[in-house]
């Protein structure tokens, strides 16, 4: 396969992720009574997949697709404010968890990427609503009530949605990326040098 019809491919497989990512967005469902605002979905899990099979900048490209289809199939309701705190707190669980994963192929580094990308993601949501989605929303709490909203609903639900994500990702990434993606998830490398010692 020429360089062309192996970046076309590459386009295609991409341009699919981000498809799926926007169903996935569809299906979200609320996960804490008190904050009915934040919807558990798992449209991450392919952004993920294919940051780990393309690299990054590939995982930032599909998040940025499913933020534009999910624009383009049911507009925005907030202003644009709900998608654009998507898209940087999905980048931020993405890009961490590829870049390290991509430094050293193997599942520890994939674990490692993904715990790094969890705690970032945490971090990035707490600071994208304290300081930018509830004053856009025009939601002013005081100090009580915002630490009230961090530890009971922030963090809970982020990380329900990071662990869920990458434990799903770990659980099947290396069938998918040898049998759609057709990369080397690089899972396998301590049986292969063993073998080679």
């Amino acid at each position: 396969m020429n360089q062309s019809n192996t970046h076309l491919n590459k386009m295609i497989k991409i341009s699919l992720l981000g498809a799926i990512a926007v169903v996935l967005m569809f299906m979200e469902v609320p996960m804490l009574p008190a904050f009915p605002w934040l919807k558990m979905d798992l449209s991450e899990l392919p952004v993920l997949m294919g940051a780990f099979a393309f690299g990054p900048v590939a995982g930032i490209t599909i998040e940025a697709l499913k933020i534009v289809l999910h624009l383009l199939l049911k507009g925005t309701q907030t202003g644009f404010v709900g998608e654009i705190a998507n898209f940087i707190v999905g980048v931020s669980l993405v890009v961490p968890a590829a870049y390290i994963y991509h430094s050293n192929k193997s599942k520890k580094t994939a674990i490692i990427g993904m715990i790094v990308g969890g705690i970032t993601m945490g971090i990035v949501a707490i600071i994208a609503n304290v300081y930018f989605l509830l004053p856009a929303f025009g939601m002013v709490l005081n100090a009580e009530d915002t630490l009230k909203y961090v530890t009971a609903g922030l963090l809970p639900f982020n990380g329900i949605k990071a662990v869920l994500v990458s434990v799903v990702t770990f659980a099947v990434y290396k069938k998918v990326s040898v049998a759609i993606f057709k990369v080397d998830s690089g899972f396998d490398r301590k049986k292969e040098l063993s073998k080679e010692m």
